[in-house]
């Protein structure tokens, strides 16, 4: 079935809808809200950003975030997930609003990215949470439908979420305080999200007080244990364990371009004034070219994987990634990367939905759950990793040729793994 098919049917469910309008609302704040971060510390006129300070800041705000994010199905096993809906995203405004105002009063700046991680940590109960409470909304003949619609349909919400910062941060006159204005706007959006979670019912979401383990330190113990056994299980499932060892390193070049454009737009494509409006404006439409990409990917992927197997169509990306890569990135030119950015959007994303697909189709259920937690962890370090091997090579303008190639050598590297794979068990 096509994305438009499968949520006509799944909107015949009210719960769905319902909870779907929380998902849409709390992604499209995320997208508001890390824009934001990253036009204030790549824009802000009175820092000189550098590779190395884009990295510090993707470490600090996604390493904490991806090692404690596990254990936050512990709690969440143990609160009302619409309570946990509700509260969490009202509890994101009032940070959100507690981080704008820090940027005016220009604090320390580790001060300033205390408050941000706070807002961040919060996330992974509210995905956590949204994901937990989809067995509850729909039948279990949709429920692969729902888990294949309702991320991507949040994806392309945090995206419009991005494009939505980039128009306000342009509208509002530049200056100090024009971080903190996008800030209060994804503050307004994230009170939206909670005050939608009003409209389900208190119980709805689960979960069932029986089922709740009695202990939260066995809770706790348990879920260390678990994702050791998930380790082990994934070590025994071989397709599974290729298919994330290639979306890894898919997901490390999709960092490492990340920050290039990032550098770029500040100090390359930039109008030479001292706010850089110019280069803030062609990295936001590099984000929403991106999130184009992200989308076609969601439409052409399940067409695509229906005519060959999810691993070739990984190895067809890689492959295309590496030889579109270099060949529109060396040019350091604002255009050719546009292009870039959406053949990236739509490789990345067509690899994580061909991965999505595998692990749970290869992965005993029991064991699903703990997988996607290394899933996850592996996704955010990845990307953090990249920011640090960007910073390490990137000069201050963006242009690394050196970046590039090697970029281009893990594609093709992917490419031929994955094929070579393939025609082992063919």
């Amino acid at each position: 079935m096509s994305l438009v098919s499968d949520l006509r049917t799944l909107l015949r469910f009210p719960g769905f809808r319902r909870l779907l309008s929380v998902r849409l609302l709390s992604q499209l704040a995320d997208g508001v809200f890390q824009v934001a971060l990253a036009t204030h510390v790549v824009f802000s006129p009175q820092s000189e950003t550098s590779a190395a300070a884009v990295a510090s800041a993707m470490a600090v705000l996604l390493l904490p975030y991806s090692v404690l994010g596990p254990f936050a199905g512990v709690l969440l096993d143990r609160w009302r997930r619409r309570q946990v809906l509700l509260f969490g995203n009202l509890l994101r405004a009032l940070m959100a609003s507690a981080t704008a105002a820090l940027l005016i009063v220009q604090v320390p700046q580790w001060l300033f990215y205390l408050a941000a991680l706070s807002v961040t940590a919060v996330n992974r109960f509210i995905l956590a949470g949204l994901s937990a409470a989809l067995p509850r909304v729909v039948d279990e003949d949709r429920l692969v439908i729902g888990n294949s619609v309702s991320p991507t349909a949040g994806t392309v919400a945090a995206t419009a979420g991005g494009a939505v910062a980039f128009l306000v941060r342009l509208v509002v006159p530049s200056g100090p305080a024009a971080d903190a204005v996008v800030m209060l706007f994804g503050s307004a959006v994230y009170l939206l999200a909670g005050l939608a979670a009003l409209r389900m019912g208190r119980d709805l979401l689960g979960p069932d007080p029986h089922q709740v383990q009695p202990r939260i330190t066995a809770a706790v113990v348990g879920t260390a244990r678990g994702l050791v056994a998930g380790l082990r299980h994934l070590s025994q499932r071989r397709t599974a364990a290729r298919a994330l060892t290639a979306m890894t390193l898919m997901r490390f070049c999709y960092g490492a371009l990340t920050v290039m454009v990032l550098m770029l737009a500040r100090h390359t494509w930039g109008d030479g004034a001292g706010e850089g409006e110019q280069g803030l404006r062609w990295l936001g439409i590099a984000v929403v070219v991106s999130g184009v990409g992200f989308l076609a990917a969601a439409v052409l992927t399940p067409v695509v994987v229906g005519r060959l197997t999810e691993m070739s169509w990984m190895a067809v990306c890689a492959a295309a990634a590496a030889v579109l890569e270099p060949a529109l990135a060396l040019t350091f030119a604002a255009g050719p990367m546009l292009v870039a950015a959406f053949v990236l959007g739509l490789v990345t994303q067509s690899s994580k939905i061909a991965t999505d697909t595998v692990v749970q189709s290869s992965v005993d259920d029991a064991y699903r759950g703990r997988v996607f937690s290394l899933y996850d962890m592996l996704f955010n370090v990845a990307f953090v990793g990249a920011a640090g091997v960007a910073a390490l090579i990137l000069p201050r303008d963006g242009r690394s040729e050196l970046l590039v190639v090697t970029v281009a050598v893990i594609y093709a590297l992917v490419a031929l793994g994955l094929t070579a794979q393939r025609r082992r068990f063919t």
